[in-house]
């Protein structure tokens, strides 16, 4: 039995091991309480008593010193380096360049022919919230029962044993963001997750991450709402405002308190909480957002009550704000060539990527998708073909950015993943080739300088619990 079938049976602990993949570590102990992790990063006080009640258990899997040689790598910072090298060492890269020194003790991997890259990132993932089967039981991402739901967390219905997180973990996935759907104006908090075998989604959860707060626009929570509000776009746009003057209102009631304790507390209120964290800069907006014209007015009342929007998704008509994304530092969330599939993703055009990449924007290709997320280096190099055909030349060395550093600024990670950069968490992918091909594959993939996937070896293979099968009578 795999080392990953064992840790969905039995807690262990972990040790450091010789070989190249230790066991992985499956602790719910909670460690001493960081306040700068979540919801404790921004410049105000918090909001509730507890700024963080389910903080990350995630205790990173004991590795070995790993140099990978005679490689391309594409490091998201700069040009490729051909025929490079890169040591990973205490679940940091240590060195990156033409030739880098191997410690005695290292794993060393010859990469001719083979490139490498930082681990992708993916910005909008349901999985674990919409797991597999898709099932009526297993549809948790969407809490219809209030056009506001703020007060909702994406976590809370995340199911660790989703099938989904191995198979993105072999399309070189390391970190997802996990949002709740699209059903409502305000949907609830995400969560960002480190792709990794766990009994627990706090053993899951990257720590220091901040969450993020889900809106949409347009056609879904008018079609959901329909019979009983909102109906329209301009009831969209009232009820966004309306949630924001309530959660203004929350923030300086508990400010004052805070700033002069005098008297009880003021009223805990779960969704006012979360949505005065984005007021404070604490929380990112993500904002499901197809239209142009929608995407301008969302920026609009971001400006009213001084948030900043981190990233509009899906965007079919984002080359047509680009210069306005740009402007405000807003990344575009998309996808490669889907479009036409409903009246306000008409307009989506096949450039896209590469009209908002010229513009100055941060372009993220993202999946929405549990079978796209396992192969969004294809996205990408559908993105570039389609920037060619437009005379737009993108260089695979910035493209890149697109699955990597771009999509770790939106989730406010690029200080730590995202580039292979010295110091930086090493989060790293082996591809058979180059990454922008329909014929590359991702040959090993390590988080935090742990290998977390070989392809070659099946029985290393990350299976869920729902994947084991029935333990059968006298033993496994």
């Amino acid at each position: 039995m795999s080392r990953f079938a064992i840790l969905a049976l039995v807690a262990t602990t972990a040790c450091a091991s010789g070989g190249t993949t230790p066991r992985t570590p499956t602790t719910t102990t909670t460690p001493a309480r960081d306040t700068s992790a979540q919801g404790g990063t921004g410049s105000g006080a918090l909001s509730s008593p507890l700024a963080d009640p389910f903080p990350s258990t995630y205790t990173p899997v004991p590795s070995r010193p790993t140099v990978i040689r005679n490689v391309t790598i594409f490091t998201a910072v700069g040009p490729r380096i051909e025929n490079g090298a890169i040591l990973l060492r205490d679940g940091k890269i240590a060195a990156v360049g033409a030739t880098v020194d191997a410690p005695a003790d290292a794993v060393v991997i010859d990469g001719t022919g083979k490139f490498v890259t930082p681990g992708l990132v993916d910005n909008h993932s349901h999985m674990g919230v919409y797991a597999a089967p898709g099932v009526q039981a297993n549809s948790d991402g969407n809490e219809a029962t209030n056009p506001v739901t703020a007060h909702v967390w994406a976590e809370h219905s995340v199911w660790p044993q989703d099938p989904q997180f191995p198979r993105a973990l072999a399309g070189g996935i390391t970190t997802a963001q996990i949002l709740p759907g699209s059903a409502n104006l305000i949907g609830g908090r995400s969560v960002v997750l480190k792709i990794v075998p766990a009994r627990t989604v706090q053993a899951m959860k990257f720590p220091g991450a901040k969450y993020g707060l889900k809106m949409a626009c347009g056609e879904n929570p008018k079609r959901v709402y329909a019979s009983r509000g909102p109906s329209t776009r301009m009831g969209n746009v009232a009820g966004y405002r309306n949630a924001w003057i309530q959660a203004e209102q929350y923030r300086r009631r508990w400010d004052k308190w805070l700033a002069d304790k005098k008297g009880d507390p003021p009223s805990r209120d779960l969704g006012n909480e979360t949505l005065a964290e984005v007021l404070r800069g604490n929380i990112l907006i993500h904002n499901h957002c197809y239209r142009a014209d929608e995407m301008a007015q969302m920026i609009d009342i971001a400006r009213e009550f001084g948030y900043q929007i981190r990233a509009f998704h899906h965007g079919v008509e984002a080359y047509k704000v680009a210069d306005l994304l740009a402007r405000d530092s807003i990344a575009a969330s998309i996808w490669a060539d889907w479009g036409a599939f409903k009246m306000e993703a008409l307009d989506g055009v096949k450039g896209n990527m590469a009209l908002v990449h010229q513009a100055g924007a941060r372009t993220v290709v993202h999946s929405d998708d549990p079978s796209g997320i396992q192969r969004l280096n294809q996205e990408a190099a559908k993105g570039i073909a389609a920037g060619a055909a437009l005379g737009i030349t993108i260089r695979e060395e910035d493209a890149i950015k697109w699955l990597t550093l771009n999509p770790a600024w939106s989730l406010g990670l690029h200080d730590r993943i995202g580039s292979i950069e010295v110091g930086k968490n090493a989060d790293i992918v082996l591809w058979s080739g180059n990454p922008f091909s329909v014929y590359t594959r991702a040959e090993r993939v390590w988080i935090d300088g742990a290998q977390m996937f070989d392809r070659s070896d099946p029985s290393e293979a990350w299976r869920t619990d729902f994947e084991l099968g029935f333990v059968r009578r006298g033993g496994l």
